[in-house]
């Protein structure tokens, strides 16, 4: 049962990300998440609040009309209620990777870290 909640809940990050709803987006992040990349040699680090205004300033993959890609590549649950997540999905023109270490609180799913990683040009 708890596969099928992360399953479902990693749908959600999926929908957040095509199409930049907040009110999903605070359902998704814990709001003491932080986003971590290493990028042409730059460490982002990003906040919740950081992120949240970055998407809301911005239009979303779906308005672009860009296609959505998404995939989950794997899933380690540690506990009940820990599990850590590797997606691969088209974010604009970008294929992204991400690593996702999600908890459980209040019976509820929440990215609590974010590891990204640009893999190159959507084909």
């Amino acid at each position: 049962m708890a596969q099928q909640n992360i399953q479902a809940f990693l749908n959600d990050y999926f929908d957040v990300l095509q199409n930049q709803d907040l009110d999903l987006f605070d359902r998704v992040f814990h709001s003491d998440c932080m986003l971590y990349s290493q990028q042409d040699g730059a460490t982002i680090r990003r906040s919740f609040a950081e992120y949240r205004q970055m998407v809301a300033g911005r239009q979303s993959p779906q308005a672009g009309d860009h296609p959505r890609q998404d995939q989950v590549v794997m899933v380690d649950q540690l506990s009940d209620t820990m599990a850590l997540a590797k997606v691969r999905l088209r974010l604009f023109d970008n294929i992204m990777v991400d690593y996702l270490n999600l908890m459980q609180v209040d019976g509820k799913w929440r990215i609590f870290a974010k590891l990204f990683y640009r893999e190159g040009p959507a084909a």
